[in-house]
């Protein structure tokens, strides 16, 4: 323990302290390829990793909201002040489509033991699920988010920590507009925060007249570049979307998407009484990927202080798909961020001497934002990484399950102004 201790503190020291430009470019990294990339689709499709749990002490749940009942599937019991981490899928999809290949990659199974986890089923989209009955009304996106406090309350979780994906970040960024006690963090992956203009829903009309259903939602997942490829990864997601989600279901649910409003979230100080979430954020994109221009503006609408902007080349429209491993580091490191550690320094190895990609990039941010305030004082990305890194030797509030602090660290934005925390990962 104490030889692990006194490597943290020199990964800390080499975090804090200025790292030259010429030491940096002779840092050599190895390459990780993405995940899927040429893989089989058959395979895929076949693969427990992608439609079937790895494990089977996943319980379902039908719990009754204000506005029907949502299908849920639970891993695990609260544990003490620890928050649950609870998922939300994208519009084409459910939960097991979206983020079975993120959570049964090995190095997250190694984090979400530790918490209880809760995946999310927007109504009607889960595996099995029967058509709604004629003239039906779908909730809209503020309802998808106000039944979510049913969830919260069935199971006794205090809070919870989000990931979403495309509409599921909208509506858990919405959930955390509404009930921020509600929300520690959340990790939003591909989200708009804008809603459709009369020319973007002409478009969507056209589209849905001259394209099958399943064709009119993967131009909403995958990149330009993906489709035009057709991709072993399209194939399988378009037989997916096509023969796993009841199409009746999803129409009114992509129908229902693409009516949202804005967000209506501004920077403090931007506007009065600017509303913004209050909790610390990961946005997620892929280079390329439709989502990128809507990630990009919610980013300069968050407060930069608590805000960390990952954008993963080679990841296309689904990086939690096609790089789970990068994206397992980068949510490593934002649990770290908010103190919850304990039980996760196995997960951290020790400094190698060939930093990870995602770790060099950590370093580049820092060295671009204490040039850009100056070098007074460190970024507040960085210096909640480096707080993260030393916890466990100093903490004791993770240990006895009581809920910590987020290392939000307000007081950098003084020496920062506002700084983009941005990180660009290349795989």
């Amino acid at each position: 323990m104490k030889v692990l201790g006194h490597r943290l503190e020199l990964l800390t020291g080499l975090l804090l302290h200025d790292v030259t430009m010429a030491g940096l470019q002779e840092l050599r990294f190895p390459e990780e390829k993405p995940l899927l990339r040429g893989q089989d689709a058959t395979e895929l499709e076949s693969s427990d990793a992608f439609l079937l749990a790895a494990d089977t002490d996943w319980k379902e749940h039908d719990i009754e909201t204000p506005y029907g009942l949502l299908h849920v599937v639970i891993r695990g019991s609260p544990k003490g002040n620890r928050p649950a981490i609870l998922t939300y899928h994208d519009v084409g999809l459910n939960h097991k489509l979206c983020f079975n290949t993120f959570f049964n990659f090995e190095d997250m199974q190694e984090i979400t033991k530790h918490f209880v986890v809760c995946h999310v089923d927007a109504p009607g989209q889960q595996v099995g699920a029967s058509q709604f009955p004629q003239g039906y009304q779908f909730p809209s996106m503020e309802q998808l988010a106000a039944m979510l406090p049913s969830v919260v309350q069935h199971f006794g979780f205090k809070y919870v920590i989000g990931i979403g994906v495309g509409a599921g970040a909208y509506v858990l960024a919405k959930f955390a507009l509404i009930f921020p006690d509600l929300v520690e963090g959340l990790v939003l992956v591909n989200i708009d925060p804008n809603g459709k203009g009369w020319i973007d829903w002409a478009a969507t009309k056209l589209s849905g007249l001259t394209s099958t259903l399943p064709d009119t939602v993967l131009s909403h997942l995958f990149s330009q570049e993906e489709l035009v490829n057709n991709t072993e990864l399209v194939q399988s997601y378009r037989q997916q979307i096509g023969n796993v989600v009841n199409q009746a279901n999803l129409q009114l649910f992509w129908n229902m998407y693409n009516s949202r409003r804005d967000l209506d979230i501004n920077r403090p100080g931007t506007v009065p009484n600017a509303k913004t979430l209050r909790c610390p954020v990961m946005l997620v994109v892929g280079d390329n990927a439709p989502a990128e221009d809507g990630v990009v503006e919610c980013n300069s609408k968050l407060d930069p202080t608590t805000t960390t902007f990952l954008k993963m080349a080679d990841s296309g429209g689904l990086p939690q798909v096609t790089q789970p491993g990068k994206l397992t580091e980068a949510f490593k490191y934002f649990l770290q961020g908010m103190g919850y550690i304990h039980g996760l320094h196995h997960v951290v190895s020790p400094p190698p001497l060939h930093p990870s990609p995602a770790l060099s990039s950590l370093l580049v941010a820092y060295l671009k934002d204490r040039r850009l305030s100056g070098g007074a004082v460190p970024s507040a990305s960085m210096t909640r990484l480096a707080r993260s890194r030393t916890a466990s030797l100093t903490s004791a509030s993770s240990v006895d399950g009581s809920r910590p602090q987020a290392c939000t660290h307000s007081e950098s934005s003084e020496g920062l102004g506002q700084v983009n925390h941005t990180m660009e990962v290349s795989c």
